[in-house]
């Protein structure tokens, strides 16, 4: 089956709100067999959307709509789904019922308006929806399926799951689309894709590269009748990959980057402390996130000032040297925070987010330290975002170069400042 999204809502159009329904569904139906083909987002305009659902209608088997199935006059959707079958809606006197006394239950008196939610079309059928006023339809004409669900999202997920997954699922010509995401670091796009070689070109299972905020994402899919039969197909292709990339991979599917350092750290029996400037404790809050970190986390200090710096243990003179946003700074403060909170691995970092510069150093300049019994290291990296990007960034940036001192690989492919202590 073919499959087509349309979600409805200038707010969306504008750019207001992000369209997670679409992104929600997407994730979901090769899952169920479902091949999705196009997704579009559209403003409340009747006209639009008539001419844009009968040309969905004309080249897929089912239409997915989310929005526009409010009381007032810019909720278009029944009214566009209408007239794209040639179909005139009419009230369900049992629906009307229903949501009188909905409204009725909490107190109220149900605004005219919304009689036009108890409307439904001979094609169609009404879909309950246990979290709002607004039900859904099922609306089966000429071949093709058309559904419209709620905007909000907890009401279309939750008809989703109740009604419109089982009945899709049912009805879905068979197969089933697996897929596996292996993740990586230290590795770019193109290196990756060099490397990859010729099983880029394979068809079963197709392999893709991606750039993720956490690396480079190589996803395996396989669409076969049954899922142990896609499974089997990917399996030899991800263990040749594994052995060609070994430990640039650092986690599969839902792994997070976090998870993957913290079980290193712990399998190794390694503790770590962390001196922050520019990322004002975004680092020391991430590796906190993740249960149990209290088993290896030592301790964190943000020193947004050089004074804070000096206090806590960085030679003033290396900043004076060197300036505060500077490999040099950045190797003294995580041996500074290690010596600190006597941990295993100290880290440091400083630099620019913005919005303007500061020392002589432009927007997104940012110097990680990392220092262990036996090495210190430190490195420059710039990042050209917005202050909250460049703040992700050198944490994921800190990340990887903890992951690489528990692995005991600080030099390998060392750009920056290497020295044995």
């Amino acid at each position: 089956m073919r499959a087509e999204i349309i979600s409805i809502g200038t707010e969306i159009l504008m750019g207001e709100i992000l369209d997670t329904n679409a992104n929600f569904m997407a994730q979901r139906l090769p899952a169920m067999g479902i091949d999705l083909f196009f997704m579009h987002q559209i403003g409340d305009n009747r006209d639009r959307l008539v001419e844009l659902i009968q040309t969905a209608v004309g080249r897929s088997d089912v239409v997915i709509l989310t929005g526009g199935l409010g009381p007032t006059e810019d909720d278009v959707t029944r009214d566009a789904i209408a007239e794209s079958v040639g179909e005139e809606p009419y009230v369900v006197p049992e629906l009307e019922a229903h949501l009188r006394n909905f409204f009725e239950r909490r107190g109220g008196r149900m605004p005219e308006q919304n009689v036009k939610q108890a409307t439904i079309i001979p094609s169609g059928e009404s879909i309950p929806n246990p979290r709002g006023t607004a039900p859904g339809w099922w609306v089966e004409k000429d071949g093709a399926i058309i559904i419209a669900m709620p905007g909000p999202p907890a009401e279309m997920t939750g008809m989703w799951e109740n009604d419109i997954a089982p009945r899709l699922t049912a009805r879905s010509d068979g197969g089933v689309l697996i897929s596996r995401t292996l993740k990586t670091t230290g590795l770019g796009e193109s290196m990756l894709d060099e490397l990859l070689g010729d099983l880029r070109f394979a068809e079963d299972p197709t392999v893709g590269v991606y750039h993720k905020a956490d690396g480079v994402h190589v996803r395996l899919a396989s669409k076969a009748m049954y899922e142990d039969v896609a499974r089997d197909r990917i399996a030899p292709v991800e263990q040749q990959i594994r052995s060609m990339l070994g430990d640039a991979i650092w986690g599969a599917d839902e792994d997070t980057f976090q998870d993957a350092v913290a079980g290193l750290l712990k399998d190794r029996g390694m503790s770590i402390a962390v001196m922050e400037s520019c990322t004002g404790g975004l680092l020391a809050s991430t590796i906190t996130d993740v249960p149990g970190a209290s088993g290896y986390f030592r301790g964190g200090l943000v020193t947004y000032t050089a004074e804070a710096k000096i206090q806590y243990g960085v030679d003033a003179a290396i900043i004076a040297d060197h300036g505060v946003v500077s490999n040099e700074t950045a190797a003294a403060m995580a041996g500074a925070v290690r010596r600190q909170f006597d941990a295993d691995i100290g880290v440091g970092i400083t630099g620019v987010a913005g919005p303007e510069p500061h020392g002589g150093q432009p927007v997104g300049a940012v110097c990680l330290g990392i220092e262990t019994a036996g090495e210190s290291y430190a490195t420059g990296y710039t990042f050209a975002q917005t202050r909250a990007a460049i703040k992700a960034r050198a944490v994921t940036s800190a990340l990887t170069l903890i992951r690489r001192a528990t692995l005991g690989e600080l030099m390998t492919g060392s750009s920056g400042v290497y020295r044995r202590l």
